[in-house]
């Protein structure tokens, strides 16, 4: 049995090896959770120790056996108590409603150690291997049922206002508790307390507390204000813009009411910053609304397109063309005086497409590919965006977080000059 013991020890330290390497916000409910999980080691690691006791009661002392009995409960004890305090300050921050029952929670906390303390402890020895029993051990059971209940009681008068996902993961953890626990209860000798603790604590921290999640969500909200910053207010712009446009086709101007009708239409597509996904047709058609634009600003500069016209409604993030398009330019074609070309072709590619966005220019710097390719690859190791960089890392981590690790945006340098980048998208969620 102490096998298993020692393999909940060994997942429970490394789910907390990564739950605190992990960057995320210091709130009252990540404290708690990180509370919960060295008590939880420290519970298992006297679990171990009294199931290798209670098995050699000839060998071990009577009172070194009591005090690591008594060790094990009052923890296991403390660390229900947490997965109350979790559960209600989760509900708390999702409800907005002051915790009530805190106090009735550390009462019988206090009285509950006292009990595991001073009752007394006996030992049953069967074939199937021997268990402490009497008064004590009742305690653990009390305050299962107990702390149960408490979460029981905030779960079912919160449900409506409660996300779905976190009130099946609430539940769900309290029933793999309560089954573990009448389980015991049924066949003492199994000794399985600390599984019920555990598969409690994967279940929360898989759903609630998953760092690789949280992270997620905080790359969104970044890339989400870097957008936001970067639309000045672009609905009154393009307003503005078109009936500029009018008045100079009502003048006669074709030209300049052509090159605002372009800048209209790159506004007017730009303002779907709100969201994350939108129509391979509705990127292309902001891109070629941007490149008519360049054009108009430097003649020399042409433009070549190559789709496949069954993937224009295939979803994709949004905005990721743009700034790839003007790296072509700036650093690309700017040493040429904005002479040559850039071409864009949309493919299918496996499970996905990929989006090729050529440019004829003077390429790379020495030493440049080997910067951008290992910004690429550690992208999710880079928090902080600055430098001329900025546009290419918002877009590979907005592809990672969008259509999956296995796709992203690669570099490769052409045989005949100039830089093609590689936009392997699979399909967004």
């Amino acid at each position: 049995m102490i096998r298993m013991e020692i393999a909940l020890i060994l997942v429970i330290a490394f789910i907390a090896y990564i739950y605190f390497g992990a960057e995320r916000k210091q709130s009252l409910l990540h404290r708690t959770f990180s509370v919960l999980l060295i008590a939880l080691i420290v519970n298992l690691v006297f679990d171990a120790a009294t199931v290798y006791t209670v098995n050699h009661l000839d060998t071990v002392p009577q009172m070194m056996n009591a005090m690591l009995h008594r060790l094990f409960i009052g923890s296991m004890v403390f660390v229900v108590y947490l997965f109350y305090q979790y559960i209600a300050i989760l509900i708390e921050e999702e409800t907005g409603k002051a915790r009530s029952l805190d106090l009735a929670a550390r009462v019988f906390l206090v009285v509950a150690e006292l009990g595991v303390a001073f009752f007394e402890i006996t030992y049953i020895q069967t074939p199937d291997g021997n268990y402490s029993a009497g008064p004590y051990c009742a305690v653990s059971y009390a305050s299962v049922v107990f702390y149960l209940f408490l979460c029981a009681g905030l779960l079912l008068s919160n449900w409506k206002e409660l996300h779905p996902k976190k009130r099946f993961t609430i539940g769900i953890g309290m029933a793999i508790e309560f089954i573990v626990c009448v389980l015991q209860g049924f066949n003492p000798t199994w000794l399985i307390s600390g599984m019920g603790l555990t598969l409690m604590t994967l279940a929360y921290y898989l759903t609630l507390e998953n760092p690789d999640i949280l992270r997620a969500e905080l790359t969104e909200q970044k890339m989400s204000m870097l957008y936001l910053k970067s639309q000045v207010n672009p609905h009154f712009l393009y307003n503005t813009l078109d009936a500029i446009r009018i008045q100079a086709q009502l003048d006669g101007d074709k030209k300049v009411a052509d090159l605002i009708m372009q800048l209209v239409e790159f506004f007017r597509a730009s303002v779907k910053v709100n969201e994350p996904v939108i129509t391979l047709d509705e990127e292309l058609e902001m891109i070629m609304a941007y490149l008519e634009l360049m054009c108009y600003r430097y003649p020399k500069l042409y433009v070549s397109y190559d789709i496949d016209e069954k993937l224009l409604e295939y979803p994709v993030p949004n905005f990721i063309l743009q700034p790839i398009v003007e790296n072509s330019l700036l650093h690309g074609l700017k040493n040429n005086g904005y002479q040559g070309e850039i071409r864009i072709s949309v493919h299918k590619n496996g499970q996905g497409i990929e989006i090729c966005v050529k440019d004829s220019g003077t390429g790379f710097e020495d030493g440049k590919k080997a910067e951008i390719d290992e910004m690429l690859l550690h992208y999710d190791h880079k928090t902080k965006l600055e430098g001329n960089s900025i546009g290419v890392l918002n877009v590979q981590k907005r592809i990672k977080l969008l259509c999956g690790k296995s796709y992203g945006l690669s570099y490769t340098e052409n045989e005949e000059g100039g830089l093609t980048a590689h936009l392997l998208l699979g399909e967004c969620s």
